[in-house]
């Protein structure tokens, strides 16, 4: 048991939460009733969050002082962590696979992405993360409602799951996971 735990009912207790979906509706923000029931939990064990978004999106979804509301924030699936506030020590994506290889691979997204006819298209198709990067054929510049209506779109025309079977066929040896 960490000495910083010992005022805990639990202290030897973790409680890890992703964040979309779970604390929240899919990039959308936390409802105050959410907030207060984690605030609550936390002073009977030791709390975390984890999720894909970077640590400037999760806190437009949990609050600016969400490092300081929780023991334990784990952002780009735990490549950027903190302890307590204190940032540990964090891996990257880009050091892992290389400048080269991954500018083959985001050539490849754009170019792949330039020739969908899709009905709308936002902009940054491509997010660059620590420890991944996150693809979007509509732009993660759309709006809730035009991500809600691509996906309904893209249950009818596939786009995403053709988009991943183009990728592990043009890059079966990066050592990658493409997942939707």
């Amino acid at each position: 048991m960490s000495e910083s735990w010992r005022d805990r009912k639990f202290p030897n207790t973790l409680v890890l939460f992703d964040v979309d979906g779970t604390l929240t509706p899919a990039r959308r923000i936390a409802k105050p009733e959410m907030l207060e029931v984690l605030k609550d939990l936390r002073k009977h064990v030791v709390i975390g969050f984890v999720g894909g978004s970077d640590l400037k999106k999760q806190k437009e979804q949990l609050g600016d002082y969400v490092i300081e509301n929780f023991d334990f924030a784990f952002s780009e699936n735990g490549l950027t962590a903190f302890r307590l506030g204190q940032q540990l020590e964090s891996q990257s994506f880009i050091k892992w696979i290389g400048e080269e290889k991954y500018a083959k691979l985001a050539n490849f997204i754009l170019r792949y992405i330039a020739n969908l006819e899709i009905p709308k298209k936002r902009g940054t198709f491509i997010e660059f993360r620590a420890g991944m990067i996150n693809v979007s054929p509509i732009g993660r510049n759309c709006s809730v409602q035009e991500r809600d209506e691509f996906e309904e779109y893209d249950k009818i025309h596939k786009i995403r799951s053709q988009f991943v079977e183009a990728l592990k066929k043009e890059f079966p040896d990066y050592g990658l996971t493409f997942s939707i």
